[in-house]
């Protein structure tokens, strides 16, 4: 199984870390970052090779995390030389490193604890027509309206609760195959299109989760892994 850890976008509302430091790379406080943390799950999870995009700062990332070697995976960089491609259009220049199995796709800013056994099991069943699976989690206080619904196991626009999109998800490649590759493509349009198709698979998340996007909610994932709330 392969992954993709998306990083490199410019952290507008991280700023003034950001500036200096790309976001995946914040400190956690216990010697490890955000991105590094996510190396270790999947790598006990059983990923072996893992995908990273950059753009901002992105040498930075690539000589914090050089070959992969002392995570237990293999890294392969995929750069966004124009900036970056938002987040559809970053998974499709990285489609010749992906390779034309399912793959996992993980936000370079978010917090967790959950095995990803079970994405890498749910990744592997996906076809050309169920091409996509979204792990959603509890609505967190900055985002109460929600992205989606779930109903009966997919991905919905039309049913009540909805949930908010972890960026945790897996794809089929042929799920981006509208996408021309180098051009600047947001995922949100593709997302919205395989849910009133019902392409798309949904999962209630229910391990602890912290969308790290802004400087008090940096705090806040340094604070719960200092109290032991996630390890």
């Amino acid at each position: 199984m392969q992954a993709m850890i998306l990083a490199a976008g410019r952290g507008e509302r991280l700023r003034p870390l950001t500036d200096v430091c790309p976001k995946p790379l914040l400190s956690l406080g216990n010697n490890e970052t955000l991105i590094s943390r996510t190396l270790r799950l999947l790598s006990n999870a059983g990923v072996q090779d893992v995908v990273i995009n950059i753009a901002w700062l992105g040498e930075q990332i690539e000589q914090a995390l050089g070959d992969g070697k002392k995570f237990g995976v293999q890294i392969h960089y995929s750069p966004e030389f124009s900036g970056s491609l938002e987040t559809a259009g970053g998974i499709a220049n990285a489609l010749p490193l992906l390779g034309n199995k399912p793959f996992i796709v993980v936000n370079g800013d978010i917090l967790t604890d959950i095995d990803f056994s079970c994405v890498c099991e749910t990744a592997n069943q996906l076809t050309s027509k169920q091409n996509a699976c979204l792990w959603l989690v509890d609505n967190p206080v900055h985002n109460m309206q929600g992205d989606f619904g779930i109903d009966n196991g997919y991905l919905s626009l039309d049913v009540e609760p909805l949930y908010t999109f972890s960026g945790i998800s897996a794809y089929h490649p042929d799920f981006f195959a509208s996408v021309v590759r180098g051009e600047r493509m947001p995922l949100l349009p593709l997302l919205r299109e395989g849910a009133k198709n019902h392409t798309i698979l949904a999962c209630h998340l229910t391990s602890n989760w912290l969308d790290v996007g802004t400087v008090a909610r940096w705090e806040m994932a340094r604070e719960f892994i200092a109290r032991g709330i996630i390890i």
